[in-house]
């Protein structure tokens, strides 16, 4: 007999499959570990089994989803040959030079944040803010994100997501960009990821002293009196955002800050009794027409929200047009930019005349 088993079999059909005792067994592969012997996953441990496995399921559908569309007659996908027609358009105009040089031209914006019932020792606290920083599209904007942050004064950073240019490709090589910029950040940073960052870049980004805040909140505490600070998943792409579980461990009457890649969940986070929401994604536009109208903005916000300062009821927020640039290293009539938020003890307000945002 050839065959090391052959099927046992019955009237109704093959039942087992039995080994020859004259012939050797093939090898057989452990079963993979269950229960108590299981290697445990890290982050299912702390952020909960079903969002990691969630997350990973949606990451994979959408790189399943660009390479469905790809462009086979030019072995483009689809995402590339709008990046490359966009940077045709640029150097067509002859204006990619200038592009480049307000793409590594960094504007600093100041800004005072009056807060309610603000603890006095956080009255002054100056916050630091990046976003969008797409470290792996061009070494020139990192090395100007660098030289506009390190002489900076401020008491803690935050980060609001998309360290990566493209959700899909390796995570390395933004990783090691990140890595360089972390020693010019002064004191804790806290962060939150963007629709181009995965899920598996967790543990790197904090194994570098950066603490991602993923639907989750701690307190920042000063002079014995505390300030909270949350984090949620990407709301944009994914949709992964958990805003009760961020606000969860928060008390009612606290004063607290909320991160979020992009500005899409702040009538949520304002009904929750947040005091400040920091965001980003929109690049502001990018390339914008003269006064700043931009041409495009990947988000489904209110025009309002979509760059700089606003309100909405009792909150206040701030849309970062990013500090970096996203598919082509250029930026007309919206400088890239990097922001400190000084906040400062207010009185209550009465709540009257807070709207700003149409829609």
């Amino acid at each position: 007999m050839n065959r090391a088993a052959s099927a046992a079999t019955t009237p109704g059909g093959p039942i087992a499959t039995v080994h020859h005792p004259s012939e050797p067994a093939a090898p057989v592969a452990p079963p993979a570990p269950t229960g108590p012997d299981r290697a445990p996953d890290p982050l299912a441990g702390r952020l909960g089994a079903a969002l990691v496995r969630m997350r990973r399921g949606l990451e994979q559908d959408y790189r399943d989803s660009i390479e469905a569309h790809r462009y086979r007659f030019l072995g483009l996908e689809r995402g590339r040959l709008t990046h490359l027609l966009i940077e045709l358009g640029v150097r067509a105009s002859g204006l990619s030079a200038r592009g480049r040089r307000n793409a590594t031209t960094l504007a600093l914006v100041e800004r005072t944040v009056p807060i309610a019932a603000l603890p006095g020792p956080f009255d002054g606290l100056r916050i630091l803010h990046l976003s969008d920083l797409h470290l792996d599209l061009d070494a020139a904007i990192l090395q100007a994100i660098i030289a506009r942050v390190r002489p900076l004064s401020y008491d803690l950073c935050v980060l609001t997501g998309d360290y990566c240019a493209s959700a899909v490709g390796p995570c390395e090589p933004a990783l090691a960009a990140l890595a360089q910029l972390r020693p010019h950040l002064h004191g804790p940073v806290y962060a939150v990821l963007g629709n181009n960052d995965s899920i598996e870049m967790v543990p790197p980004i904090e194994a570098l002293g950066i603490r991602l805040l993923i639907n989750e909140s701690l307190p920042i505490e000063r002079g014995g009196e505390r300030v909270f600070l949350a984090g949620i998943d990407d709301p944009n792409r994914y949709r992964t955002h958990n805003l009760e579980a961020a606000a969860a461990a928060i008390p009612p009457d606290a004063p607290a800050i909320l991160l979020a890649h992009a500005p899409e969940p702040f009538r949520a986070a304002a009904s929750l009794g947040f005091a400040l929401m920091l965001c980003g994604h929109t690049h502001g536009g990018q390339i914008c027409l003269p006064g700043g109208f931009a041409l495009i903005s990947h988000s489904r916000a209110p025009q309002r929200v979509r760059a700089g300062a606003w309100r909405w009821r009792r909150m206040q927020g701030y849309t970062s047009r990013g500090a970096g640039s996203s598919i082509i290293a250029a930026r007309f009539n919206c400088p890239p930019e990097v922001t400190i938020h000084c906040l400062r003890r207010a009185a209550a307000p009465d709540g009257s005349g807070t709207e700003s945002v149409d829609g």
